[in-house]
């Protein structure tokens, strides 16, 4: 393999990995189809092709990277890092309806342009390709054991996320949610996924079995990793220099608020729970709240969590004899976890057709 830097790495990655998408879908036509082709931004409202960039995921990156790291053959784990985009495409789409979301990205979400059903119907769509997607393994040599072992990883990582969108749904009926809840619903929702990418690239590697099971520990942190700076940036924006409440309104529970409770005076957090009683929160409300925030250090406490996450979880993949030339780029996608502004509809982006 010739010599690439460490964003050039990435970026071939999310190109290879859009290759694979549209693969599996280019001998699938009919108006869900289109649906989901509208989701990726590859068509329009009306099902003709759109030139916009595919934005691949950060979870579904680490495959490709993990097993670049290991054996420098990261094509073989195509299927997974596939796999787990369409799931979270499937989580996407119906999470755009749980939350009432009018855009999705840059556009209107699915369940805006064509109603909630038909964004279901699309979402469940995602979900039977993700498994129509790993079965690829056995295209690319895996044996039928190994197909197997990733499909099943997959669909115990999918119910978990679920496990978790379940919890944290339900917290949004609590005022009180201790952090131990918290930490617990983003192991499930935000780490379970990225825990099965990392495992299906080490998989992908021909990792044995403990290697496998320690890299998807590592992985579930760097999920965690990865939402904890989401919370941060969702009270401070994406530079730490202004608020962008797109799930605060909703009254989510994240960390900065569930840290903020515990530890601000009695007075601030009855000011922050009359707030919270509130049908809707004001964008005033927001703000005093973040101000009560920034009087307990929230967002240091946050930062310092993810980081130590981070930490965490590059010293459980960090201690083998890879290549280091090729672990770069693993380097380089796993410290997106600490980036406010890599965002899903924000991260590796390729051209189409490039």
């Amino acid at each position: 393999m010739c010599k690439i830097n460490r964003q050039g790495r990435i970026n071939l990655y999310g190109q290879l990995l859009e290759g694979e998408l549209r693969d599996i879908l280019s001998t699938r036509d009919g108006f869900l189809y289109n649906l989901l082709r509208y989701q990726l931004g590859w068509a329009d409202q009306h099902g003709q092709p759109e030139a916009q960039p595919f934005r691949a995921s950060f979870q579904s990156l680490l495959a490709p990277a993990v097993c670049d790291a290991l054996c420098g053959n990261f094509e073989s784990s195509l299927p997974v890092a596939a796999a787990i985009e369409l799931l979270l495409n499937f989580y996407r789409v119906h999470g755009d309806v749980q939350a009432g979301r009018v855009d999705a990205g840059s556009r209107p979400s699915i369940w805006w342009v064509w109603g909630p059903s038909q964004a279901i119907n699309a979402g469940d769509g995602f979900h039977a390709l993700a498994r129509v997607a790993v079965m690829r393994m056995q295209d690319a040599g895996f044996s039928p054991e190994t197909v197997l072992k990733a499909t099943e990883m997959l669909d115990s990582s999918c119910l978990t996320m679920c496990e978790g969108q379940y919890a944290d749904l339900g917290f949004q009926d609590r005022l009180l949610v201790t952090t131990g809840e918290y930490d617990d619903m983003i192991a499930r929702k935000a780490g379970s996924l990225a825990g099965c990418a990392v495992a299906g690239g080490a998989i992908s590697a021909g990792a044995d079995s403990n290697t496998v099971a320690q890299f998807r520990d590592a992985g579930v942190k760097l999920g965690m990793a990865w939402q904890i700076t989401q919370d941060v940036s969702d009270y401070w924006g994406a530079q730490g220099d202004g608020l962008t409440a797109s799930n605060v309104l909703n009254k989510k529970k994240s960390l900065p608020l569930i840290y903020t409770m515990e530890h601000c005076s009695l007075p601030a957090r009855r000011e922050i729970g009359a707030a919270y009683s509130k049908r809707v929160l004001d964008p005033s409300d927001i703000a005093r709240i973040v101000e009560i925030m920034d009087e307990v250090d929230a967002r240091d406490y946050c930062q310092q969590r993810s980081r130590t996450l981070f930490s965490e979880a590059m010293a459980i993949m960090g201690d083998d004899n890879t290549d280091q030339e090729r672990k770069k780029g693993l380097q380089e996608l796993a410290a997106m976890a600490l980036r406010p502004e890599a965002r899903p509809a924000e991260e590796a982006t390729t051209q189409p057709g490039a």
